[in-house]
Parts: structure tokens; C-alpha cells; sequence
């Protein structure tokens, strides 16, 4: 059989190292923030007007909303002011911009693209699709955020990408996310087993629950057990680690796709949000929900987490449980099979896993799908996103690591009816590291979290030994005959 055709398109998404956000920039020393504060309260009215002029000349035309962002930075150390008389808002944005500091989001990287179709597909011509590519950005410190592109694939599968916009901006942190009670007691009952501070705490709280309806029911149980024993001071540090893990982002919807930036927020993913695998989910009633999985890195540990949305405007952040929730690499099918969600992940760094259950934020009983078969995967093997439906069964993309830690991209199928059975797998790479591709932060990787087909072609996007993100695409019925 002849060789795949692998189109390459003209596109190439490099890191823009003048695309910023402003992040916090506050000392630990509670000492030095009294004294950055005693020399803003020391200038004249005038002098702060003189100063915050200069911010805003040199600042401005930068952000979305710089004020905005300075008075919430204020806000933030507004506990350690020193003095009861009321100051200017002038002064405070003084303040903020004291303890703010730019942030290059893509300075590093801008990689492990996923890609599906935009929820709003209105004035697209015939044949055509609008998408939302999601991507890996990865700043100072190696810390990564999720960024968002959109385009257009054309009937004849031509290729476009929008204007990439010159801001950034964050998005809102609800004040006061709900939870159910349900799926927050099963991941509590597995960080402490057999604890009774954890039933004093949520006996009070109904089926579903707000995060200041936690934290009263918090402060009771601590004002009831005194002295504090160290078991509840313990629980209760992991309730509130546990709330602040599961939360909601809003974005306002003026907002171009590409000014939009998920920067990590809870202290789980305090290090980077990685290599999230977006999928359009089909419900029963036909309806669509946006899933995506990642990977969340505190600097020490990794944890997945799931990500909801409809809109991409508004999000849900949700912390998954069960013994199958580890290592990276977890990827949900598009729909349910027989009535359970299914989902595929890599329970031990080396082969790819099967899971099936009713709930899709709890996983348990992983079985093994498949193993690495080529020298090119001799390694280990993980998916490259969720599977495709197509007639001839579940497409997935895959991963292989081989020789010199080099990562191709190769793909499988699996059976539509029964997903637990392999029926093809390909011999050779679908894609390999070549030329210029071979160079970057990861050397000799071709990776990607997530592909779609479209008028018969596979649309890849996959990301450059992770420095950069391109697209290729071929035809399906070709990969497929390969397979079969």
C-alpha cells in the first residue's frame, strides 16, 4: 500500500512575546509590603497623579482594562494598609501597579494544539466549518495557560486562521461557585478516609451547595471544637483546598476568541494547566456540551482535571474522582456508548487504557487497550485525543515515543460497537518530526491533544517539539484503508 499523503498547511502558530497579562507581583515578606505601601502614602496628591500618568503612557495601549486590573490588585493587598484615611482612586491604582507585573504568556511555547467546531456556526458558507483551536501557551517559569484561536475550514479544505487580537485578558473568577454534594463527599472520602470532621462539616449542607455556604458551615465546626485538634485543622485545609480546585471563570462577550486566557488559579495547578484535550460532547437529547481534560501541576504532583463549557465563555473547573484519575493523557469520547461515558487514558506512563462509568467526573477499574507494537513506540504510547466517530469505528490519534525519546503521532481503530477491541493500527508514523520541526524547547516531538474531521479530511493541528503549533490534514477514507 502506498505511503499516507500528509498535507502540510501554510500555518504555523509561533509564541508572540508581546501578547501579556498583568499578574500579581507581591513580595511573601508581609514587612516588605508595609514598606512598597509607607512609600506610595508618602507621595503628594500630585506626585501620585504625576506617577500614574506615567504608568498609563507607558502601560495603556497594552491591556483591555489596566484599572480595572490595578484597583482588584489593590484589593488584594488592601489588609496590610496602615492608615484609616481614605485615598484617591488615583492612589490606589498608584498601589496596584506597585505590586502588578507583566506576563508573556506564549514567551516559551505555544503548543499541543486540540481542535473542534465552534458552537456558533451562523453566516458560515455551505460546506465550510468555523473551529475553536485551543493551545498550550507556556511563559517564565514554564508555567502554562490555555489560549484559544478560531478560523475557518473551507469546503475544498483550505485553512484560515482570524486575526490574532492584541490583548489578553482573564477572565472573571466567580465570587461564589456551587457544588454537589455528592461528587464532593466521593473525592473527599479519597483524600481522608474514615474521618468524622468531614460529616460535621456537610451534615448541615443540602444536595447542592454554595462556597459561602461552606465556609460558614466551616467556621461552626471550628468554633464548636476547641481546642483544635490537628485531625480538623487538617480537614479543613483539604475541604477549602478541595473548593478552590473546583470553580467557575467567566469571560465578557465582547471578547475576541484569541483574547481570551485560562492562567492557572487554584493552588493544585499553581504551576500550569497542560495539555488540555477539548471534545464536542454529544448528549442524548442531541444537545452539545465542550469537555476538556488536562493535566493540573502544582511544582510537585500532577492531578487531572475537567473542564465544562458551552459557550467558551463561560467555564466550569471540576476536580475528578475515582483510582483511575492519575497520570496524564485522559481523553473523553465524544458521546455515550450503551449508556456509560467512556474515556481513555494511561495508568502507567507505558500503554493506553480503557475506563467506562455512568459519571464522567468519576473513574475507576481501568482495563488495558493496547500496548506499544513498533520500534517507533517502543517506549510508550498515549493518545493524541479523544476519539472520532467515523463508520469504520473510533479513530484515535495516538502518541509513540521510540529511540532518542523521539514522539511520533501514528492512530488506531477501535471497534464503534465494542471500543475495548482494537481492529487496526498503523505500521509506520502518520507523522514524524523532520526538518525544522525536530528543533525547539523538546527536541525530535510531534504531539497533539485533539483532531476532527471535516468533508472527509482529518484536520491535525499538533504541535512542534514544543515550541510552536501547525496543521496538516488528509483524507480520511485513505488513513482508514490504512487501517483496515
Amino acid at each position: 500500500m502506498n505511503p499516507l499523503l500528509v498535507h502540510r498547511h501554510e500555518i504555523t502558530l509561533a509564541p508572540d512575546h508581546a501578547r501579556v497579562i498583568i499578574r500579581p507581583f507581591i513580595p511573601g515578606e508581609p514587612n516588605r509590603i508595609t514598606t512598597i505601601i509607607g512609600r506610595a502614602l508618602a507621595l503628594t496628591e500630585e506626585e501620585v497623579e504625576s506617577e500614574l500618568a506615567a504608568v498609563r503612557a507607558e502601560f495603556d495601549s497594552r491591556h483591555f482594562d489596566i484599572e480595572g486590573v490595578l484597583l482588584h490588585h489593590y484589593g488584594k493587598i488592601e489588609p496590610h494598609m496602615f492608615t484609616e484615611r481614605p485615598l484617591s482612586e488615583s492612589r490606589q491604582l498608584l498601589i496596584g501597579a506597585l505590586f502588578s507585573g507583566e506576563y508573556a504568556l506564549e514567551s516559551a511555547a505555544l503548543f499541543n494544539p486540540s481542535i473542534v467546531p465552534h458552537p456558533d456556526q451562523t453566516g458560515v458558507s455551505e460546506g465550510a466549518l468555523r473551529f475553536i483551536l485551543s493551545l498550550r501557551a507556556t511563559g517564565e517559569g514554564h508555567i502554562s495557560s490555555i489560549e484559544f484561536r478560531s478560523g475557518i475550514i473551507m469546503a475544498d479544505g483550505t485553512i484560515t486562521v482570524d486575526p490574532l487580537s492584541r490583548y489578553l485578558t482573564e477572565p472573571e473568577l466567580l465570587p461564589n461557585p456551587a457544588y454537589r454534594k455528592r461528587a464532593f463527599l466521593t473525592k473527599m472520602g479519597e483524600i481522608c478516609r474514615g474521618n468524622g470532621h468531614c460529616a460535621a462539616v456537610f451534615d448541615s449542607l443540602g444536595d447542592y451547595f454554595t462556597l459561602s455556604e461552606l465556609r460558614k458551615s466551616i467556621a461552626a465546626v471550628r468554633a464548636e471544637e476547641t481546642p483544635h485538634a490537628r485531625s480538623l485543622h487538617r480537614t479543613l485545609e483539604r475541604i477549602q483546598w478541595l473548593a478552590e480546585s473546583n470553580y467557575e471563570l467567566r469571560f465578557p462577550p465582547c471578547l475576541d476568541m484569541s483574547a481570551r486566557i485560562i492562567f492557572p488559579v487554584s493552588p493544585n495547578e499553581s504551576n500550569g494547566i497542560e495539555d488540555a484535550r477539548f471534545v464536542r460532547f454529544t448528549n442524548e437529547d442531541g444537545s452539545f456540551i465542550y469537555f476538556a481534560s488536562y493535566t493540573a501541576y502544582n511544582g510537585r504532583t500532577i492531578l487531572p482535571q475537567f473542564l465544562e463549557t458551552r459557550d467558551f465563555l463561560n467555564f466550569r473547573i471540576l476536580t475528578l474522582s475515582g483510582k483511575a484519575v492519575q497520570n496524564k493523557g485522559m481523553a473523553l469520547f465524544p458521546r455515550k456508548i450503551h449508556g456509560e461515558f467512556m474515556m481513555l487514558s494511561r495508568q502507567d506512563d507505558e500503554n493506553l487504557f480503557l475506563m467506562r462509568s455512568r459519571d464522567p467526573h468519576h473513574w475507576d477499574d481501568p482495563v488495558l487497550l493496547m500496548r506499544p507494537a513498533e520500534r517507533w513506540e517502543a517506549v510508550k504510547i498515549g493518545n493524541c485525543g479523544s476519539p472520532i466517530e467515523t463508520e469504520a469505528g473510533w479513530l484515535v490519534i495516538t502518541h509513540g515515543v521510540g529511540p532518542m525519546r523521539r514522539y511520533c503521532i501514528g492512530a488506531a481503530l477501535l471497534d464503534l460497537d465494542d471500543p475495548s477491541r482494537v481492529i487496526g493500527r498503523l505500521k509506520r508514523p502518520l507523522l514524524e518530526p523532520e526538518g525544522n520541526e525536530r528543533e525547539g524547547y523538546v527536541p525530535n516531538v510531534v504531539y497533539s491533544c485533539g483532531a476532527l474531521v471535516h468533508s472527509g479530511r482529518l484536520i491535525l493541528p499538533y504541535g512542534l517539539s514544543d515550541r510552536a503549533s501547525a496543521i496538516v490534514s488528509l483524507p480520511l477514507d485513505d488513513l482508514l484503508a490504512h487501517l483496515i
